[in-house]
């Protein structure tokens, strides 16, 4: 078992790791949308999806995976009502289509509207 850190991505804000590789995958934790050269969190659904997509590549990535090698996305949204909204800047960078779990949550982390995890080949 290998963990995962980068500084592309926010460090975790609690006892817990970016993610692990294990047995030849990548297991990512939670990203909220929390840019990790400003530790600023943008506003709106559409560019905190877009930081939470970019954050949990960073982390692929650090793996030596990529978005291309996805196999499953847990997705969480504060707000049912942005499901639209944040599955076309999702399809943005999911190309390849994995399996997905999308639910609405009483609420997020630091008060994101959405936040991404996902399992990976390495």
């Amino acid at each position: 078992m290998k963990v995962i850190s980068t500084t592309n991505a926010p460090g975790a804000i609690g006892p817990y790791s970016q993610g692990f590789v294990a047995n030849g995958m990548v297991f990512t934790s939670g990203q909220i949308p929390i840019n990790p050269a400003t530790g600023e969190m943008p506003e709106g659904i559409e560019a905190q999806a877009e930081q939470s997509c970019r954050n949990v590549i960073a982390i692929l990535e650090a793996a030596g995976s990529g978005a291309e090698k996805v196999i499953k996305t847990t997705c969480f949204l504060a707000e049912m009502s942005d499901f639209a909204a944040f599955n076309e800047v999702y399809a943005k960078y999911f190309t390849s289509k994995p399996a997905r779990s999308c639910v609405a949550v009483k609420q997020i982390p630091k008060g994101a509207l959405c936040e991404i995890e996902c399992i990976a080949e390495a």
